[in-house]
């Protein structure tokens, strides 16, 4: 069996890791904190990644609402389906290190003030954080539970540079090490089936993800949503979205290189029905997960089979 995991998961589970630390349902409580990004406001570039749409905050509820507000409704939204949670607040939308140093202070310390919140998720870019930041962040995993969701999406400067990153693989290099030599939680994001990538690629990126041994990873699907430039190459017959058999294929193949104590945090992506355009299997996100489970144990794998201690 698999040492981490309680059920049939042949890979390390969130919902393992958060039982084993916490002894009971921890739930991420998502956030609008009312940042932008540097690839929207012009400071690298404008109109953001070419995937992207609203920041990734189309589950907040907005910045309109105060964040002490926007927890209390996912609070109410998460009690309807569980008992009295423990939360995790998440800062999902746009670049959540994006702004001055007491701007985060205080909104990082409105939310973990907030009653039941065990810890902080902070999502954001790898040039987004410097010495100051990471000090900040320092702080705040002294006092919680923290973790710094960092985007990667993949290591081949070339895709970045077609989907509009903004920066380099150094660059990220740069910002996870200076966020790990002060012993802060990272999970890595990385998406799959970016334009002009084949599994090839994304297996090198899973690889080159496990020989840094984040704490934690994030698998995404891309998605083609309304309102973005993919959508419009989409469109125009110029990208392809990946089936769901080549994708739980490729995710098999990428867990095979990610350590098995490097949690991950999400193994496919939630597309909203309002705006998704392909691929639409993805809704049916437990028979993506089954079909995950399945191929493992058909293949009689497991995270971290093929990684290599260096």
């Amino acid at each position: 069996m698999f040492r981490y995991t309680s059920d049939n998961k042949r890979y390390h589970t969130l919902h393992y890791h958060l039982m084993n630390k916490f002894g009971e349902k921890v739930y991420k409580a998502v956030i609008d904190a009312g940042f932008t990004c540097p690839n929207i406001d012009g400071k690298c570039g404008y109109g953001g990644c070419a995937y992207c749409y609203d920041g990734a905050g189309e589950f907040t509820h907005g910045s309109a609402f105060t964040i002490t507000e926007q927890l209390s409704k996912e609070r109410e939204r998460i009690l309807k389906k569980s008992g009295a949670p423990k939360l995790i607040a998440y800062f999902q939308a746009h670049t959540n290190t994006y702004a001055p140093i007491e701007v985060l202070q205080e909104k990082y310390s409105e939310a973990l003030d907030f009653p039941g919140v065990v810890g902080l998720s902070i999502a954001t870019r790898a040039d987004c954080i410097d010495e100051d930041v990471a000090a900040l962040l320092s702080e705040f995993s002294e006092k919680t539970y923290l973790t710094v969701e960092l985007g990667l999406q993949t290591i081949h400067d070339k895709t970045a540079r077609e989907f509009n990153r903004g920066y380099d693989y150094e660059a990220f290099l740069y910002a996870y090490n200076l966020l790990k030599e002060k012993n802060i939680r990272v999970c890595v994001h990385i998406i799959n089936g970016l334009k002009g990538e084949g599994k090839g690629d994304m297996i090198e990126t899973a690889k080159c993800v496990g020989k840094l041994n984040p704490d934690a990873a994030k698998i995404h699907l891309l998605h083609i949503v309304r309102g973005t430039r993919y959508a419009e190459l989409f469109a125009n017959g110029e990208i392809k979205t990946m089936s769901k058999v080549d994708y739980i294929d490729t995710v098999c193949a990428q867990l095979e290189y990610l350590p098995p104590e490097t949690v991950v945090e999400r193994i496919t992506g939630d597309g909203g029905r309002a705006t998704l355009i392909a691929p639409l299997w993805s809704l049916d996100k437990i028979s993506v997960l089954g079909g995950i489970d399945k191929e493992m144990a058909l293949r009689n794998t497991y995270q971290g089979v093929k990684y290599i201690r260096e």
